[in-house]
């Protein structure tokens, strides 16, 4: 029992400490347009969309959906905001999804899901209105935020039955930075802090049903999977990888020598890690026809530059 809330006391820590890097909440996103994309009782959740400004482009863009970090327990949209506006200044809809956490809304994991896979769904029922190629949609998360945008892409059920099904919550591509991608406890280095703690209470499931690992298969879309050599973590993220290897869907795997959990993240200015994980991002969704050219992180992010603040 002692041991137990030492965890929790631990998981509650690590979380709020990323919180402190991630931006507030409720977020402020002044270039980003607000849609409510759901109403959970008296929560709205909104998606923050940031649009490609000054490129002219009559035909329907890629898009990509963000989902935060923070231990499905805080978190902000603001995590993922410059990725957000780089990725909109190369021509994609850049998007900012908030979902239900447990200190704020105290829910379970499962709603997390349930909130990630409507977040997709509403973005393709709204493509047209948002200027969307709904064929093209990835999403993307760092830590739990990558779980969710696991999640869409592998896991059935959990939907909202209030929702038209026939639109489908799958995204076509992942972009996912250190993620927890297995609920297996032995892929979790037992010496690092435990930001996935796997009971059934916590995750309001079996753990198995909301494990991306466990649900890999060919129709998996193109994954980008970035993590750190020294990731608590880090076991899970190979699991994920070995599968989708064996099920013959495409998992680019970038390892990071010496990094631990939340290396990629921005913080008040551009690290050598952010451009370098960024710039990963922009060649893999180059590669699937999301962007075109070369890279432009370093010159978007100089000190010089506003455009990111």
């Amino acid at each position: 029992m002692i041991r137990s809330l030492l965890t929790l006391g631990l998981l509650l820590l690590v979380a709020r400490s990323a919180d402190a890097q991630r931006g507030n909440y409720p977020p402020k996103i002044d270039d980003a347009h607000a849609h409510v994309y759901k109403k959970a009782g008296n929560v709205e959740l909104n998606l923050y969309v940031v649009q490609p400004k000054g490129i002219e482009n009559d035909k329907p863009r890629p898009a990509i959906v963000f989902f935060f970090g923070g231990g499905w327990a805080n978190g902000s949209p603001e995590q993922f905001a410059p990725h957000a506006r780089y990725l909109a200044s190369r021509g994609m809809v850049a998007i900012l999804a908030d979902y239900r956490v447990s200190s704020r809304h105290q829910v379970k994991v499962v709603d997390c899901v349930r909130d990630a896979k409507s977040a997709v769904r509403w973005v393709r029922a709204h493509a047209k209105e948002l200027g969307v190629d709904p064929n093209r949609i990835a999403a993307a998360g760092g830590s739990a935020g990558g779980h969710l945008a696991a999640a869409t892409a592998t896991i059935s059920g959990f939907d909202e039955p209030s929702e038209d099904a026939a639109v489908s919550s799958r995204p076509n591509a992942l972009v996912l930075f250190n993620p927890v991608l297995s609920f297996d406890p032995s892929t979790v280095d037992p010496s690092g802090p435990r930001i996935a703690n796997f009971n059934p209470a916590r995750l309001g499931v079996e753990p198995k049903q909301l494990s991306p690992a466990d649900h890999v298969d060919a129709k998996t879309p193109p994954t980008l999977l970035m993590a750190g050599s020294k990731d608590f973590l880090l076991g899970g993220d190979r699991q994920f990888a070995a599968r989708m290897k064996a099920a013959g869907a495409r998992c680019d795997f970038d390892l990071y020598a010496d990094r631990t959990h939340g290396f990629f993240n921005y913080r008040k200015a551009a690290t050598p890690d952010f451009i370098k994980t960024t710039e990963s991002m922009d060649r893999f969704l180059t590669s699937l026809g999301y962007l075109k050219g070369e890279p432009s992180v370093e010159r978007f992010f100089s000190p010089t530059s506003s455009k990111n603040q």
